[in-house]
C-alpha cells in the first residue's frame, strides 16, 4: 500500500471555494479542537458547517446531526472533515462513501494526526478527493503569500 500524498491543488480548491463542510466529531465543547477549527472554517473561510456528533448539538448556530446518514436529503455537503481517532475513522469514511451521491460529497479531510491509509484508498477509489493528516488552519496561510504567515518575528 502506497502512502497517501496530499495534493496542494485539492487543498487550495477546498479552502478557497465556499461550500458546506460536515465536521465529524464537532460538539458544543469549546475545549475541543474541532470547536475552534469549525469556527475558523465558518468565520474566516465562509464555509457553512454541519456538526456531526452523537449528541447532535447545535454548534456555532448550525444544527447538528448524529451521523452523516441523519443529514436530510437535499442537503449538500462538499467536504467531510474528520475529528475522529485514527482507529475509528475508517468506519466513518465508509459512511461518507455510502452517502457520497445523496449528499454530493466530493472530498474528505482527515485532521492532523488522523491517519488511515486504507480508508484514504477506499475514498479515492470511490472518486473522493482526500486530504489527510493536516488541518485547514495550518494549510490556509500557506496558500496566501504575503499575509504575514511567513514573517520572521525574532
Amino acid at each position: 500500500m502506497n502512502a497517501h500524498v496530499n495534493d496542494p491543488a485539492v487543498i487550495r480548491d477546498l479552502l478557497t471555494t465556499r461550500a458546506p463542510w460536515a465536521v465529524v466529531g464537532l460538539s458544543d465543547n469549546p475545549d475541543r479542537t474541532a470547536y475552534g477549527i469549525a469556527l475558523f472554517l465558518q468565520r474566516e473561510l465562509g464555509m457553512r458547517i454541519i456538526p456531526i456528533h452523537p449528541r447532535a448539538s447545535t454548534v456555532h448556530g448550525a444544527p447538528g446531526f448524529a451521523t452523516l446518514h441523519d443529514v436530510p436529503d437535499g442537503t449538500v455537503v462538499k467536504v467531510v472533515d474528520f475529528f475522529v481517532n485514527s482507529t475509528r475513522v475508517g468506519a466513518v469514511v465508509d459512511e461518507a462513501i455510502a452517502e457520497k451521491d445523496r449528499l454530493g460529497i466530493q472530498a474528505i479531510w482527515l485532521q492532523l494526526g488522523v491517519i488511515d491509509e486504507a480508508a484514504a484508498q477506499r475514498a479515492e477509489a470511490a472518486g473522493l478527493a482526500v486530504v489527510m493528516d493536516t488541518c485547514p488552519k495550518i494549510e490556509f496561510p500557506r496558500l496566501m503569500p504575503g499575509d504575514g504567515s511567513n514573517a520572521v518575528t525574532d
